[in-house]
């Protein structure tokens, strides 16, 4: 009596987690293949940059490049704008890279000919790559569609968890390899099983990472790290933010071209408003503390390129140019492993350098976060990284494909073909008892849990009132 009591409480344990891995599939697969495919294509950011803009990108060697300071120079007259920000290429072949403020156009990258400081070309800020990072957190569509990013994100573990204990052998062998011909429905539920439990460690990975892009989770998040001190070292100087350059407003203060940099100086500049798009940690410091400008006389681009290379900065790097009378020159140098991480600060009076961060000042939350972004964007371990987080991104495809197909072919003619509810309603304990604490962690995740409760209470009461006339 006890084995059977036993045995009907598993299936109806079974029958709920299988519900509500269906209902989870059905909420977030089309968000997921979105991830997946905008992320796999992030992975080959910079392949696809350059073929992208080859021709801009590319430049024949000529002698010895124009200094850094007269290229400023020829780019703001060519472009009748202002340069922010300038990154050095590393080759000779390639062309330096600019990004200019334009009035009434906005921001836009630059491609420049280092070696007569000829604009190559001109397109939005961040290129085509930019595109793809910013469909792939939905940030291209506003805020509220950034949040379903968080959702299916947070989803996506539940559904690997319920995953694998739908795959549990319970007393047989358990799916290792795929059986059957794609015509037949146990093919495709093979291939979901097998490739979700050999990639399921790599998609809750990837979600996981994924999380401190997101609006709400991630700027909770960063907001903690701030005030508690974990994240980057506060600025030794005001310094225009690396994430405000997409979004950057002329200031509303008197700007005024400085001799010696070629570029304007304001008084202040926007930042509040705009939303950020760059690294996790540089997102939200504390406001910097200013230095006291006076009558001092300004150092060029050129010597502060001599003090960030005699300080052992190397190429590729950017410099962020001074943009107010407090500000300093900010040269950030971001290799693929993250312990590379630097930037270096240099008064933009005298020239000394006002400080040097590196990934070791970092403080702890930064440094676990900003390490396992590096992973999720297949940097930190090289080759074999990339092509893991591809795995996973392929995975999540086929993990879709399958769960649609198999779906289709069982499903009942003229039914969404929903897996049963359990009769014992109690089962629904445990199964809360595993995504409730998801949920307090993830504040999306409970909000459309309860969604999806309350859609599932309404369709039960729909049923019996059917059932009763």
């Amino acid at each position: 009596m006890s084995t059977t009591g036993e045995t009907g409480a598993a299936t109806a344990l079974y029958r709920a987690i299988w519900r509500w891995h269906f209902i989870a599939g059905l909420l977030v697969l089309p968000f997921l293949v979105l991830l997946a495919v905008t992320g796999a294509l992030y992975l080959f950011s910079a392949e696809l940059d350059h073929a992208f803009y080859r021709g801009w990108d590319t430049v024949v060697p000529a002698g010895k490049p124009l200094l850094p300071a007269a290229l400023v120079e020829r780019v703001q007259r060519e472009t009748h704008g202002q340069v922010l920000q300038i990154s050095l290429p590393e080759r000779s072949d390639r062309a330096a890279r600019m990004t200019v403020y334009v009035a009434g156009t906005g921001t836009r990258m630059t491609f420049v000919d280092p070696y007569d400081g000829h604009v190559r070309g001109v397109t939005r800020y961040g290129g085509v790559m930019q595109v793809v990072r910013k469909v792939h957190s939905l940030q291209l569509f506003g805020p509220v569609a950034s949040w379903l990013v968080e959702a299916a994100a947070g989803w996506a573990v539940v559904l690997v968890g319920t995953g694998v204990f739908l795959w549990w052998p319970r007393g047989r062998g358990g799916v290792l390899k795929v059986r059957g011909k794609p015509r037949e429905r146990v093919f495709w539920r093979d291939t979901h099983a097998v490739v979700g439990l050999f990639t399921g460690a790599i998609v809750v990975f990837l979600a996981i990472t994924g999380m401190p892009w997101s609006d709400l989770w991630g700027g909770k998040v960063q907001d903690w790290a701030t005030n508690a001190g974990l994240s980057r070292p506060t600025p030794p100087a005001d310094v225009l933010p690396e994430w405000l350059l997409e979004n950057f407003s002329q200031p509303t203060t008197t700007v005024s071209t400085d001799e010696h940099t070629g570029g304007a100086q304001a008084g202040h500049h926007h930042g509040g408003e705009l939303q950020s798009t760059l690294p996790w940690a540089l997102e939200k410091s504390p406001p910097p503390a200013s230095l006291a400008a006076g009558e001092r006389s300004r150092i060029d681009l050129d010597q502060a390129v001599q003090q960030i290379e005699r300080a052992g900065l190397a190429r590729p790097y950017s410099v962020l140019l001074p943009e107010g009378p407090t500000s300093a020159y900010a040269a950030t140098y971001a290799p693929d492993q993250v312990e590379g991480t630097r930037v270096i600060y240099v008064d933009q009076y005298d020239g000394h350098v006002l400080d040097d961060v590196g990934y070791a000042r970092f403080g702890p939350a930064a440094k676990a976060i900003e390490w396992g972004i590096a992973v999720h964007q297949g940097q930190q371990f090289g080759a074999i990284n990339r092509y893991v987080m591809l795995a996973g991104c392929v995975a999540i495809v086929v993990l879709a494909v399958s769960a649609v197909t198999m779906w289709w072919k069982r499903r009942p003619r003229g039914s969404l073909g929903l897996p049963p509810s359990p009769t014992d309603r109690r089962v629904y304990r445990i199964v809360l008892a595993i995504v409730i604490p998801l949920a307090i962690f993830y504040p999306l995740v409970g909000a459309t849990l309860l969604v999806a409760l309350a859609i599932e209470a309404i369709a039960s009461l729909v049923r019996r009132h059917t059932h009763a006339t």
